[in-house]
């Protein structure tokens, strides 16, 4: 009954360990994408990995939103699990990470994440 009790306290201490190692981890902390302006993404790729800071001016319906910085505005498109319970005003700096949407008739940038500043 011991050697059943010691092999299980064992093995609860080594799970322990395991998790405890994976969870000090953590991702990557290196340099990412740097912040740009609408005009510098605008003449960008479709596809392209964008981070942009700014206010979103308005929505347009659809979950699109009128994008500003003191450079100019685009259209975004925000997903609604990514609000979560982030509220956010016309007046409020935010920082949004996406990709470029580009085809012939417009361009937009679809967002991946989004934070107030």
């Amino acid at each position: 009954m011991k050697k059943k009790t010691v092999f299980f306290l064992l093995v609860l201490f080594l799970l322990f360990v395991v998790f405890a190692v994976n969870a000090q981890q953590g991702g990557y902390r290196g340099p990412g994408i740097d912040v740009i302006t609408i005009e510098e993404a605008k003449t960008l790729r479709d596809e392209t990995p964008v981070m942009l800071k700014g206010k979103i001016e308005r929505f347009l319906g659809n979950k699109k939103y009128l994008f500003t910085d003191n450079t100019g505005s685009i259209v975004i498109e925000i997903e609604n699990r990514l609000w979560q319970t982030l509220s956010i005003d016309e007046n409020d700096l935010v920082e949004i990470t996406g990709e470029i949407d580009r085809n012939f008739r417009r361009i937009e940038v679809e967002v991946e994440g989004i934070r107030k500043l």
